[in-house]
Parts: structure tokens; sequence; C-alpha cells
């Protein structure tokens, strides 16, 4: 964890290239993420490997959305 621990980052464009790359990296390091993209299926994808990280390393879960 890190210095965005407890911090809330949003990221736009989270299901590809750099902003997924952001994503994973800023909830690795404890910040509360909020995602967007275009394409749902990429940004469903994103969501998820964060949710099982994060229940991995913590033991609790997150919410994630898309629609």
């Amino acid at each position: 964890m890190g210095r965005v621990q407890g911090k809330v980052a949003v990221i736009t464009g989270a299901g590809s290239g750099i902003g997924r790359a952001s994503a994973i990296l800023l909830a690795k390091e404890g910040a509360k993420v909020v995602l967007t993209d275009v394409r749902a299926d990429k940004l469903t994808a994103v969501t998820e490997e964060i949710a099982v990280s994060h229940v991995l390393n913590t033991g609790r879960r997150g919410l994630g959305c898309c629609g």
C-alpha cells in the first residue's frame, strides 16, 4: 500500500492501455478506483481482474458495475 491509500481515483479509458495499467496500479496501491470506458467488455474484464486481486490481497470485496 502506498501514497494513494484511501484516496479515490477516477480513471477514463480504463479498459485498455495506459488507463488499464493505471487502474490496476492505483488499486494495488490502495486507492478506491472509479473506472470508465466506452467498451463495456474490456471494462468488465479489468474490473473483475482488480476485484479478484483485491479479495485475494485483503479478504474484502469491492463493487464493480458496467452498463
